[in-house]
């Protein structure tokens, strides 16, 4: 955490820090450490910022984060397997399991077996799952799109590049995988990508 006392944090400009090979920003970066920090700033407060509006909602129904990142991928990618969404929220299976459970019992999620595969644990959203999920992400959608207005034209493709960047290498073909899976559910607003 950032020492609010310090110069940058006061307004002032702290001293660049000398690079070396092993550093972030060592041989061949274009970029100094001191902005890696402040992007890593301003990343923790753009994160907290859009998971306020959520949170907010959430705490009414005695939810989390969790529940919220579970119901928002079996919202958008029906029929999802739980295999399937234990590794895209790496999480275990029993805090899977706490929350999942939850989200069932009162009538959020549904489950259902494979048609071809019977062992295979299927996830719907309910009505009611879609419309929290719609509630939780309606905020979020506001605020992404003021921003990249606010970025100027043509933004998204050098956002999408930055943000597929951040995520670990060997993860990315799964990521670009559920991205492109991604669609709007027959008979429900969104247009899909952008949704």
């Amino acid at each position: 955490m950032t020492d609010l006392n310090a110069p940058l944090a006061r307004g002032g400009k702290p001293a660049e820090a000398k690079h070396g090979a092993g550093s972030p920003a060592g041989k061949g970066a274009s970029v100094s450490e001191t902005k890696l920090h402040e992007f890593a700033e301003l990343l923790f407060f753009a994160y907290r910022d859009f998971t306020r509006d959520p949170d907010t909602i959430l705490s009414d129904f005695g939810f989390g984060r969790a529940h919220h990142r579970v119901l928002h991928f079996v919202n958008r990618h029906a029929g999802l397997r739980v295999a399937d969404l234990l590794g895209i929220l790496n999480i275990t299976k029993q805090s899977l399991g706490r929350v999942l459970k939850q989200l069932i019992d009162q009538g959020y999620i549904i489950q259902q077996a494979g048609a071809s595969d019977r062992r295979e644990r299927l996830l719907f959203a309910t009505e009611r799952g879609q419309e929290l999920a719609e509630r939780l992400a309606a905020p979020q959608l506001v605020r992404l799109s003021r921003a990249l207005k606010a970025a100027g034209p043509g933004v998204e493709t050098t956002l999408r590049q930055f943000l597929e960047a951040m995520i670990n290498a060997e993860d990315r073909p799964q990521v670009s995988s559920i991205m492109s899976a991604s669609s709007p559910q027959p008979g429900r607003g969104g247009t899909g990508e952008g949704s």
